[in-house]
C-alpha cells in the first residue's frame, strides 16, 4: 500500500510539473509571437527553457512532433537572436543544444539586435529623404503648396530623428549591459 501511495504522489506531483511547465511553454511562445518570432520557434525555447541539459535535434523533434528540417531551421532562428547556443557533449557525435535561462541576457540581445536594426533603417531613410525634401524646399521654381508641404514633411521627419537618436542610445546601453546601471538588477525585484 505504502508503495502504490507513493507512486501516485510522484505521478500527481509529475503531472503538476508538466502543467507549469506547459503553461509557460504556451506563455513564451505567445509573448515571443508579439515580437515577430513564430510560435513554433517560440515553443521551441520555451520546451528548451525547461531542459535542464543539453537537447539533440531529434530530442527536439520527438518533443515537439516537428520534422526534423523545420526543427533545424528553428534552431538556427535561435541561434541567430543569440538565445541558444551549440554545446559540446562529451562522448556524443549529435549536435546539443541550450537555451539561454537568463532572460536579462535574452533581453539584451533580442531587443539590442531589434533595435538596432530599426534605429540604422530609420536614420538612412531619414537622412535620404530629408535630402529630396530639402531639394524641393530650396528650389525657387517649386509650388508654394508643395514647397509648404515639404517643409512640414522635414520639420515631421527631424522630430522622428531625435526619437532614433534616444532609441539608439537605449540600443547601445542595452547592448552593453549599461541599461542595468539606470535600471539595476535587485535580488529582491527578482524573487516572487
Amino acid at each position: 500500500m505504502e508503495g502504490n501511495r507513493d507512486n501516485l504522489n510522484y505521478e500527481k506531483a509529475e503531472e503538476k510539473i508538466d502543467q507549469a511547465e506547459r503553461l509557460m511553454v504556451n506563455t513564451i511562445s505567445e509573448t515571443m509571437d508579439l515580437y515577430g518570432v513564430t510560435p513554433s520557434v517560440g515553443r521551441l525555447y520555451g520546451m528548451m527553457y525547461f531542459k535542464h541539459q543539453p537537447i539533440t535535434l531529434d530530442e527536439m523533434k520527438e518533443a515537439l512532433s516537428m520534422s526534423k528540417p523545420s526543427m533545424s531551421t528553428s534552431v538556427r532562428k535561435l541561434q541567430d537572436i543569440n538565445i541558444v547556443q551549440k554545446v559540446w557533449q562529451r562522448g556524443s557525435r549529435k549536435d546539443s543544444y541550450m537555451a539561454e535561462k537568463n532572460f536579462f541576457n535574452y533581453f539584451t540581445h533580442f531587443f539590442g539586435m531589434k533595435w538596432e536594426r530599426e534605429v540604422d533603417m530609420f536614420q538612412v531613410s531619414i537622412r535620404k529623404s530629408k535630402e529630396q525634401l530639402k531639394e524641393v524646399i530650396e528650389d525657387d521654381e517649386t509650388d508654394e503648396t508643395l514647397r509648404e508641404r515639404a517643409k512640414l514633411d522635414y520639420e515631421q521627419l527631424d522630430e522622428a530623428m531625435i526619437y532614433y537618436q534616444w532609441l539608439e542610445k537605449l540600443t547601445k546601453l542595452t547592448k552593453s549591459g549599461e541599461i542595468y546601471d539606470y535600471i539595476p538588477l535587485d535580488d529582491t525585484d527578482q524573487k516572487g
